[in-house]
């Protein structure tokens, strides 16, 4: 049986979040949270958190074995982008979008 955690309107942009991702997508939950606390990544502390939180729900259910747990699915999908601009020169301006991201970490038994 499956369960998930998602973490919405996260402020990290999802191409670097999906970085961290990539490293343990697919591992067991002990090795996955070992490797993300040694990670010297922002993403790797936001997706820590939310995988835990994953485990944690996992332990409501009485008839899942917590030690077997492994990330069976970690999407990183965009979220809503703050728009802010700043000067250039000549009068100018641009625009600087500050990406938001949204965590889902589905964990299973093996």
């Amino acid at each position: 049986m499956e369960t998930k955690a998602v973490a919405k309107y996260i402020r990290i942009s999802p191409q670097k979040a999906r970085l961290v991702a990539d490293v343990v997508r697919g591992k067991d939950v002990d090795t996955a949270l070992t490797t993300l606390r040694f990670m010297p990544k922002k993403a790797a502390r936001i997706i820590s958190k939310v995988l835990g939180s994953a485990v944690a729900n996992a332990e409501q259910a009485e008839t899942i074995d917590v030690d077997t747990l492994y990330i069976k699915e970690i999407q990183i999908n965009g979220g809503p982008m703050l728009k802010r601009f700043r000067p250039r020169a000549m009068g100018r301006a641009t625009r600087i979008l500050k990406r938001t991201s949204h965590i889902t970490v589905v964990v299973d038994e093996a």
